[in-house]
């Protein structure tokens, strides 16, 4: 048996636990006044403040099995008499890095069934403080990134706060360590590095690496745009197939490459560029919209894929908007090209399968009379939701309501073309100072 020591051994400890979910475990024993996390080897180490406070750790957890996140953990006093600088630098040369705070971030990104774009690494780690630079990278360890901050303080927080955690539910897994570099190089802001201090980066040329290399921790991480390319298609596939249970619904081939699509028979006194994207951004990520100047009531509308704009196609062809009967079909265009009278939606924070695919994908369906309405102030009443929304249809019934503290809606009107005009006129529109979001809702009935 090991003689009793203020530091505690744990062995078993995932990638999925947060050094918070081991304090957690020992700090109602006494306080803790070191933890070092062994990634490497699954394990870590805690040192508690006093020796009777480790005690009283190992008689309780020797007749509770110990367990986080579902991972039953092992407890047993480290040959360790006291955590020193050494011991933690020694640990780190050995793979574990956490014993050197910096200002750079290296994350990998575990189980990662959903595409992670610099777009949502920026909107996960800024709550943390202002991130100045990302660059992404794909390696045999997974897919990476580095995060730079324009402090030492916000990296060692967003690490504390994020480690272990999921961007998705049951998916796409943080493994944070500190990296060893002083400085990010971004070359390109585009869809795998930015800099958010030099916006006036140029995008690149279609086909060349964002960066030629990145070395971290002894290692060159280099880039290849190819397999990013047929990893995001993976996980693409990997989304639909879990919004849809392994199949596709009932109309939906599923082989389609053609992303945009053309829209006849729209009211042209009252359609625009982010009215169409409000609608169509539904079934999928919008890149750009093009009406039609010489033909007042045709638009053009480019998808994210071939899958999204079969989705759109399928479900919106024929479906009433201001009063006309919408026709929707491919286009003989690839691509809608850049132009002054195009409207860019590509990097729009509104695209809505950036984030939670599998729960967008689920909801795709034709437009009906109930709208769920989401993202909603946590004192916003009732009358204050149907009064928005009244101006464009008679409301049968409301409902207000709440799903894990966040407050929800759903506003159920007499026919679906109200409910439409409602989405496509106020999703992204603001209520009592929270922008809100919309969509059409598969229940029958409030």
């Amino acid at each position: 048996m090991t003689e009793p020591s203020k530091v505690i051994h744990i062995r078993n400890v995932g990638h999925e636990i947060s050094e918070n979910d081991l304090l957690q475990l020992v700090q109602p024993f006494g306080p803790v006044s070191k933890l070092v996390m062994l990634r490497a080897k699954n394990q870590a180490l805690i040192q508690m403040h006093d020796l009777p406070s480790a005690v009283n750790v190992l008689q309780y957890y020797t007749n509770v099995q110990p367990s986080v996140r579902g991972r039953n953990v092992y407890i047993q006093f480290s040959s360790h008499q006291e955590l020193t600088t050494a011991d933690q630098n020694s640990q780190g040369r050995k793979g574990d890095q956490d014993s050197q705070p910096n200002r750079i971030l290296l994350v990998t990104i575990h189980h990662m069934l959903y595409p992670i774009t610099v777009e949502v690494l920026h909107q996960v780690f800024s709550p943390h403080g202002f991130v100045e630079k990302i660059v992404t990278f794909q390696k045999s360890a997974g897919f990476q990134a580095l995060i730079q901050y324009q402090s030492r303080q916000s990296a060692v927080q967003a690490r504390s706060t994020l480690q272990g955690r999921n961007i998705y539910d049951g998916c796409c897994q943080l493994d944070i360590q500190f990296s060893n570099l002083n400085e990010l190089q971004v070359n390109y802001n585009n869809e795998r590095s930015r800099d958010f201090t030099n916006p006036s980066l140029p995008t690149e040329q279609r086909g060349r690496s964002s960066q030629t290399g990145y070395g971290d921790a002894g290692g060159l991480y280099t880039l290849q745009p190819g397999a990013r390319v047929a990893f995001a298609q993976m996980s693409n596939a990997a989304a639909i197939a879990a919004a849809f249970g392994g199949g596709l619904p009932p109309g939906i081939s599923g082989t389609n490459d053609r992303c945009t699509i053309l829209v006849t028979n729209l009211n042209p006194d009252k359609i625009d560029e982010d009215k169409l994207f409000n609608l169509f951004s539904i079934y999928g990520n919008i890149i750009r919209i093009k009406l039609l100047r010489n033909k007042p009531d045709h638009a053009l509308v480019q998808m994210g894929d071939g899958f999204q704009a079969e989705l759109a196609v399928h479900f919106l062809k024929g479906a009433m908007l201001f009063g006309k009967r919408m026709e929707v079909n491919f286009s003989k265009y690839p691509n809608i090209t850049p132009a002054p009278d195009t409207r860019e939606y590509a990097g729009s924070s509104l695209n809505r399968f950036s984030n939670n695919a599998v729960k967008n994908y689920r909801y795709c369906c034709a437009p009906t009379k109930m709208i769920h309405v989401s993202a909603l102030s946590q004192d916003i009443t009732e009358d204050e939701i149907v009064t928005h929304l009244e101006e464009h249809g008679p409301i049968v019934n409301s409902k207000l309501f709440e799903v894990n503290g966040k407050r929800q809606a759903l506003v159920l009107f007499e026919n679906e073309e109200q409910a439409a005009e409602a989405l496509v006129c106020k999703h992204a529109s603001t209520i009592d100072r929270s922008v809100i979001r919309i969509s059409f809702s598969q229940l029958q009935s409030i």
